[in-house]
């Protein structure tokens, strides 16, 4: 897990790489035509999504205690605050999308939907991750162990701790 969490780390590193260079690259940025980016309102969502991070620290401390039950509650509330995260952010694109920010609109535009996409497809698959383990711990028949939730929950702290980064250099 953690040769994959490097390796995305380095496809992470060269998204905000090229958003760098091309930013410098221009004049004014962002680009007076495109609508604003919602910043209060993801300002609100990014404490949800660290708060959620927060949470699966409580809950890995608790399932190492073998306090299952507890650990179990406080993932699933993690898991609750990801996904608040997740549909917050699809009605920000809904609402952007509406005002014209296009992949085709323009080159910030593209960059949006590219870097802020590849972050919401790995919030996607690590809450169906966690969800699959979530299940798992409850099961009466060869459940999940604290351990077997070690990469679900590494790659979780990932995804909350990469969102901050693109949120100062997207959003600010």
């Amino acid at each position: 897990m953690l040769i994959f969490i490097v390796t995305e780390a380095m496809f992470f590193g060269g998204l905000i790489s090229a958003y760098l260079v091309i930013r410098a690259g221009l004049d004014e940025w962002p680009p007076w035509a495109q609508p604003r980016l919602p910043v209060e309102t993801t300002a609100f969502n990014t404490l949800a999504l660290l708060v959620s991070g927060l949470l699966m620290g409580y809950s890995r401390n608790l399932l190492q205690k073998n306090k299952i039950i507890e650990g179990r509650k406080w993932l699933g509330y993690s898991i609750l605050l990801g996904t608040f995260f997740l549909v917050s952010q699809g009605y920000e694109w809904v609402q952007l999308l509406k005002y014209g920010l296009t992949i085709s609109s323009s080159v910030y535009g593209g960059l949006f939907y590219l870097i802020i996409g590849a972050h919401g497809l790995h919030v996607i698959g690590t809450l169906a991750f966690l969800a699959y383990a979530w299940k798992r711990l409850g099961a009466p028949v060869n459940p999940f162990t604290p351990e077997g939730l070690l990469p679900a929950q590494l790659l979780w702290y990932f995804v909350v701790c990469v969102w901050p980064v693109l949120y100062v250099l997207v959003y600010l």
